[in-house]
């Protein structure tokens, strides 16, 4: 046998004693047997570095170093997960599909909720190309050397499997792991982790892979997405990952009715305890692909899917103080300060009390003993008073009157549940809390500038709005406390570069209230540029799609506030992008303008996604449920009986996707 025939052969031996080791826990070698084969691998690749290949077995022991981690756009959003803490919300969820499906009988997948770090993984042609966090759904930060050391993962897959593909899973640290990695740090007097889901999530952003490689993570597999994965059902996937390699947790199950999905789910109510790693819920999906695609989803979650969540821990301690805290729109929110207890997993010190309502319906005071709980909150609340624990001189709380930081008289708009601070210019929190959620990642995404420099910034006097960033010089910045000619270089860098983020983002970033990222891209969409959207009447933002007489009086309102003004011309004159670039589609025509499609099936010409980028592309909109203003479905194979019976009802003409191909052509 030839050097590069050995070292192929190690190599595919090597894989399948990690698989037997770590995905089946089944090993067939003993731990000495495995390194010195591992040994006499690298001995081998070193000597005959022709043959290098980044995903060889000995890869797996780290060293790489990441000073940054590269941000990548998901080729597949990673949506979130709807909750639900009953019976009844899982009956309603139910009511809904058929809704939209129609009396179709349905197959569920039931699979356990694990607590660690979201992460979707490439493959390409059976080998691991790359790995990214979850980051906000859409773009997270490439982690592919720190995962690579996770001896769960496939390198290489087995069998038969698509040419490229995602698979998404959950990073966790089991329990026994957790504990001996605490125990070693107790041993050295170091202090020990919180709790095995941030360990997991914080071992992705190590810098030095070596570091992640010595910590006992796993990663559970759970969904795979791409095209032409030859595959039809939740479970089916499941299984086929199961066979290439990945370690899928054998927990999951196929439900044939909501009966069998509360039998799963009560069963693991009681058994979850039993589980070498955290979990805090149930996954229920419909099983069949078809019938998610027809689904679809939201704008945060699938509609296809749902979490089950358990019923949170609960702890009671005693509440020491009751603080204020300033937010950028100016509410108040009131904090519990609490004596350290433990609680699903980590030390809570502090709880929030969100309202002077919720302080006076619960009768919240000073001294008392509370229960606090930490369900699908990632902050603990307080859920109630132990009456019988109540000091005998205890006096009812009076929520403040004057804003904390300001000395400003608060102010509350009837029907709404927050105090506000009325002084947005001159409030210190509110300023800072401006520009951090400008500079934030879903917005400007700036480089080199966190919350703790904005604050310096602020306090000494070198900027007052998020427009005066751009006029900071690194002359400005060097004496600011822990900052160095680089760290100096790197923000000014990043505030030059945030230039380039696109109109969505920047309309996002400037905080107008109640405009988030998805209103942001609708009135971004419909607008094209900022001096559109500051003429727009309280009229015409309500006649634009979704957008409601709430949002459209707070973004009317924001505009007639000349210091808002003043400072989008700023921005303009710095060079920010005040308008959307339109990618230019050749091909593109106005023949479907005023028209209202309705996509419904599976389509052999166009994936569903493409043939809704092509009707906008003409000039139509694609609309999510059938009505009266919509004007043609078309149909695929498979298409829901739901929305055909509605179709019919309606009058709506339904076309093939051959027939919609010779409409654009006309």
């Amino acid at each position: 046998m030839d050097i590069q025939q050995t070292i192929t052969s190690l190599r595919e031996e090597l894989n399948q004693h990690n698989y037997n080791y770590y995905v089946l826990d089944n090993p067939t070698i003993s731990d000495f047997e495995f390194d010195q084969k591992l040994k006499q691998l690298q001995e081998l690749e070193l000597q005959n570095p022709q043959f290098f290949d980044e995903n060889s077995p000995t890869q797996r022991v780290g060293g790489t170093i990441t000073k940054n981690f590269e941000t990548v756009v998901h080729d597949y959003r990673m949506y979130s997960l709807d909750n639900s803490y009953s019976k009844e919300d899982l009956i309603d969820w139910e009511n809904r599909i058929q809704k939209v499906l129609g009396n179709v009988s349905l197959q569920y997948t039931c699979e356990l909720k694990y607590d660690g770090a979201s992460i979707s993984i490439t493959y390409e042609n059976g080998k691991l190309k790359r790995a990214v966090t979850r980051g906000d759904g859409f773009q997270g930060d490439d982690v592919t050397n720190n995962i690579k050391t996770i001896k769960s993962i496939p390198l290489q897959l087995k069998g038969s499997f698509p040419n490229k593909f995602d698979i998404r899973g959950e990073i966790v640290l089991p329990f026994e792991g957790f504990e001996k990695m605490n125990q070693e740090l107790i041993e050295i007097g170091e202090t020990p982790y919180s709790n095995p889901r941030n360990t997991a999530s914080g071992s992705l952003k190590l810098q030095d892979s070596s570091e992640v490689a010595k910590r006992p993570l796993e990663c559970l597999l759970y969904f795979i997405v791409g095209n032409n994965l030859g595959i039809n059902t939740q479970f089916e996937g499941l299984n086929a990952a199961r066979n290439w390699g990945f370690k899928v947790p054998k927990e999951a199950k196929l439900a044939n009715n909501l009966n069998e999905v509360l039998e799963y789910i009560d069963y693991w109510d009681k058994h979850r305890h039993n589980l070498p790693y955290e979990t805090d819920g149930v996954v229920i999906k419909v099983n069949s692909f078809q019938q998610q695609d027809e689904l679809g989803y939201t704008a945060k979650a699938p509609r296809w899917s749902i979490a089950y969540k358990f019923k949170a821990e609960q702890v009671s301690t005693k509440l020491n103080s009751i603080s204020y805290q300033v937010g950028r729109t100016g509410a108040i929110t009131p904090v519990a300060n609490l004596e350290s207890v433990q609680l699903a997993g980590t030390i809570v010190k502090r709880a929030s009390l969100h309202n002077a309502d919720q302080i006076a319906k619960l009768d919240i005071r000073v001294d008392d003993t509370v229960f606090v709980e930490k369900g699908g909150e990632i902050i603990p609340k307080i859920i109630g008073v132990d009456f019988e624990k109540r000091p005998l001189n205890s006096v009812p709380t009076i929520y403040i009157s004057n804003c904390p930081e300001c000395n400003t008289p608060l102010h509350r708009v009837e029907g709404e549940a927050n105090h506000y601070c009325p002084n947005f210019y001159g409030c210190p929190p509110q300023i800072i809390g401006r520009i951090e959620h400008y500079i934030s990642r879903k917005a400007m995404d700036i480089d080199g500038l966190g919350g703790e420099t904005v604050a310096l910034l602020f306090q000494n006097g070198l900027i007052k709005d998020y427009s005066d960033l751009y006029e900071l010089k690194i002359e400005q910045v060097i004496p600011l406390e822990r900052m160095a000619q680089k760290s100096a270089e790197n923000l000014i860098n990043g505030i030059e570069k945030s230039k380039q983020i696109p109109f969505e983002r920047v309309l996002y970033a400037i905080g107008i209230r109640y405009v988030g990222e998805t209103v942001a891209k609708k009135l971004a969409k419909h607008y094209k540029n900022i001096d559109a959207l500051q003429q727009a009447t309280l009229m015409d933002l309500v006649l634009v799609d979704e957008i409601g007489e709430k949002i459209a009086q707070s973004v009317v309102e924001f505009f007639e506030n000349q210091e808002n003004v003043r400072i989008i011309n700023r921005l303009k004159e710095f060079g920010v992008q005040m308008e959307i670039v339109e990618k230019i589609n050749p091909n593109a025509t106005s023949i479907l303008e005023g028209k209202t499609f309705v996509v419904s099936g599976v389509f052999s010409l166009f994936s569903r996604d493409e043939l809704k980028q092509s009707i906008e592309d003409n000039g139509g909109k694609v609309g999510s449920s059938i009505s009266a203003k919509t004007h043609y479905v078309i149909a695929g194979e498979n298409m829901g009986p739901a929305k055909l019976d509605k179709a019919n009802q309606l009058k709506i003409p339904i076309i093939s996707e051959n027939e919609y191909v010779n409409l654009i052509k006309k």
